[in-house]
């Protein structure tokens, strides 16, 4: 599990989470427990959402080609050492909010190498 942690300004995900959402990158090898309350919405060509069927807790978004997990910061516990260091489609971010500490950004979907959120 990556230590930095990520912001999506992109509609989508705003409308996912009611804000940016605030992600970890887990890598390909993430287990759960508890997998028959997983459920999954397909939220593009390229990618996935997963949620608990039980509670609704957004619990990951996910590349299908790579299975490559970006899961919301707030489910792990905050062990000091997470750094707050990178956004993701700030040309669609609203006005209401900034995260001005946070200098690295990509301004647009072309700026990407692949595609995230």
């Amino acid at each position: 599990m990556s230590k930095e942690i990520g912001a999506c300004h992109c509609h989508q995900c705003r409308t996912w989470t009611g804000g940016p959402l605030l992600t970890i990158d887990c890598g390909s090898n993430v287990s759960f427990e508890g997998q028959e309350h997983i459920s999954f919405f397909n939220s593009s060509e390229w990618a996935e959402r997963g949620f608990c069927s039980g509670c609704g807790t957004h619990l990951f978004y996910r590349l299908k080609e790579n299975h490559q997990y970006f899961m919301p910061v707030g489910i792990f516990e905050d062990d000091g050492k997470l750094v707050f260091d990178h956004q993701i489609f700030i040309d669609e971010k609203p006005e209401y909010y900034d995260f001005g500490c946070v200098a690295n950004f990509f301004r647009d979907r072309k700026a990407l190498t692949f595609p995230l959120f």
